[in-house]
């Protein structure tokens, strides 16, 4: 049969698809830097790239992503096809050809993007190895994290032939901006939360556990928010039995460990007594060692994943679970224990993540929490610069219907620094009526309330004067470097606070020290520093944060980042001012040089901040 002497080319298009179809991919959010490193590779003359990450971390989104546009050629190894020679490049070369020939076909190929190359035949496997020796043809190669993978593949990144990206989970912060994009709703945190747990970074599971939750018609209002809430239980759809298979085959088969597994999945971390006589030990030993269930540091066993005890809890029967539940009595001393471990951290002024596995358990569940619990774990997140998470914490603690003072206090707070002013007889007094007065205007007002209630509050206002020998530590810290206009002094004390876990608190003092800096390119770092932080503190609006809105732009730059954050393109802006696209592009490209900004991702924030949130 005659042979092609070169390999067709499919364009592909660039013509968004449908969101509202049911099918629809979600739109592409997130992982902005490694777009944009992908893209360069394409761009480049030669070489490539190979991206790897767990199954389901968008490796294939990606890279379809950073093509999009592009002439190239595609290929992917499928499971069916691994013990067909030259399978995966069958639809590009001849039906007969050699090794030899197949390389001499595919060179004439710009770009070729080969997905699944871990499931790839070993003839395709060499195929790619040779393309990447001789060099003539761009690669982007995906492959998947723990699948074993053809030595041919392996060698492109462990030879050094090609550069690896490797994927890490999708951050919660963008899971979060996903999840809105994808579902076109809000959710509240704890919600956020509680899907970024069980997916566990498999963004085809997030999107799976969000539908099923939404046809259930779990997702309820609420109020005083335009956000959405999920507790109760997790739908067991069969996408998720297919996903949990194991471990209910397990707890089928054998009843010891069957009997270990549900106690975990009701009660679960577990301490370790080894006095104990309700746990079979030697049955957990066995769980441990096949990856069923994981011991921690401190000496409590849990399951491995945290889809697990959900679908357990589903599989037992009305008396086994009624025997297995937790009850109050044995749900307040773990709750105590981490409320005690809370508030130890908020008095060594460390506020960094820690586990509280027992509180977000029964706020999933929907299960009703102490007000102290609620109002102290609304603080932890409220110092952590999460906002919403704190009120929704504090929501948690009035939703019984007792009218805490605390949790309504911290509720007005986390509203207040959101930028909106709590609302009359919200928790108004105290520090919260200094944030109240910030939140209208009145930074006089502001100033004199916190010096009053809490003099880091008047630094955070950028009155230090107020605060002169009244703090310790890192806050003291903070307080002479603005007191002294001291940009550097300035920056480690953001630094010291961002290690702290006091992202919020950072991204201020950041703030700050743009204009206590002489060196403009320290200030453009301090800038983009803060801007960063400020983002992952959920809607912040803060006095010191103001300033990091559209800085020192020129008429035109203002002019055309505008529309840039609104989402017109560098043609559609010329065209709407009578410029030159080239025109358009060096305006831009000073005012991310002013502004601190990487790119077009940071313009919406830093033009207008996001909404605030409402008590």
């Amino acid at each position: 049969m005659s042979r092609p002497t070169h390999v067709p080319v499919t364009t592909v298009t660039t013509s968004p698809p449908d969101a509202t179809a049911p099918d629809a991919p979600w739109p592409f959010t997130g992982r902005a830097d490694e777009l944009e490193l992908v893209r360069r590779s394409v761009a480049a003359g030669r070489g490539g790239l190979v991206v790897t990450g767990p199954a389901g971390s968008g490796k294939t989104r990606l890279v379809t992503e950073a093509v999009r546009g592009t002439d190239h050629a595609r290929a992917a190894g499928t499971p069916e096809t691994r013990d067909i020679p030259f399978a995966a490049f069958a639809h590009l070369l001849p039906e007969t050809v050699t090794l030899h020939r197949a390389v001499h076909l595919l060179s004439g190929v710009r770009l070729l993007l080969v997905d699944d190359a871990h499931l790839l035949d070993d003839s395709s496997a060499a195929l790619l190895h040779q393309l990447a020796v001789h060099g003539r043809t761009r690669l982007l190669v995906v492959a998947t994290d723990g699948a074993p993978v053809p030595d041919a593949v392996a060698r492109l990144w462990s030879g050094e032939l090609l550069p690896r990206l490797a994927l890490e989970p999708l951050p919660r912060e963008e899971t979060a901006e996903l999840l809105t994009a994808g579902a076109g709703i809000g959710l509240e945190p704890l919600t956020v939360d509680r899907l970024y747990r069980l997916s566990r970074g498999d963004l085809r599971l997030l999107r799976e556990l969000l539908t099923a939750v939404r046809e259930e018609g779990l997702l309820v209002p609420v109020p005083g928010t335009d956000r959405r809430a999920w507790r109760g239980p997790v739908p067991v759809t069969r996408a998720v039995r297919e996903r949990t298979a194991r471990i209910l085959d397990r707890a089928r088969d054998r009843a010891q460990e069957r009997e270990t597994l549900d106690r975990l999945a009701f009660a679960e971390p577990l301490p370790l007594d080894l006095g104990r006589d309700d746990l079979d030990l030697r049955a957990l030993e066995n769980l441990e060692a096949e990856g069923l269930v994981t011991v921690d540091d401190h000496g409590a066993a849990r399951l491995a994943h945290p889809l697990h005890g959900p679908v357990l809890r589903a599989a037992a029967g009305r008396l086994r679970a009624r025997r297995l539940a937790r009850t109050p009595d044995r749900t307040g001393p773990a709750l105590e224990a981490e409320r005690a471990v809370l508030a130890l951290r908020i008095e060594q002024a460390d506020v960094r993540p820690v586990e509280t596995p027992v509180g977000d358990w029964l706020a999933a569940e929907g299960a009703p929490l102490p007000a102290p619990y609620a109002a102290l774990r609304a603080r932890y997140a409220r110092l952590r610069g999460r906002l919403r998470e704190a009120a929704a914490w504090a929501r948690e603690g009035l939703r019984a219907g007792d009218d805490d003072t605390a949790c309504r206090s911290e509720l007005a707070l986390a509203v207040a620094q959101s930028g909106a002013e709590p609302a009359v007889g919200s928790g108004t007094a105290g520090a919260c009526a200094a944030w109240a007065a910030a939140a209208r205007g009145d930074l006089d007002e502001a100033v004199r309330a916190a010096a009053a209630e809490d003099p880091y509050d008047a630094v955070r206002f950028g009155a230090p004067e107020w605060a002169t020998g009244r703090l310790t530590g890192v806050f003291a810290a903070h307080a002479d470097a603005l007191a002294r206009r001291d940009g550097p002094a300035l920056d480690r004390a953001a630094g010291e606070l961002e290690r702290r876990g006091f992202l919020l608190f950072a991204a201020e003092a950041n703030a700050q020290a743009v204009r206590a800096h002489r060196d403009p390119r320290a200030a453009r770092t301090a800038r983009t520093r803060a801007a960063a932080l400020a983002r992952r503190c959920q809607g912040a609006r803060t006095p010191a944060l103001s300033g990091l809105v559209l800085g020192e732009l020129t008429a035109r730059q203002r002019q055309i980042v505008t529309l840039a954050a609104a989402g017109l393109s560098n043609r559609q802006i010329a065209e709407r001012l009578t410029l030159s696209v080239r025109t358009v592009g060096n305006h831009l490209y000073g005012a991310y040089t002013r502004l601190g900004a990487g790119d077009r991702g940071a313009l919406p924030w830093l033009m207008e901040l996001p909404e605030p949130l409402t008590a």
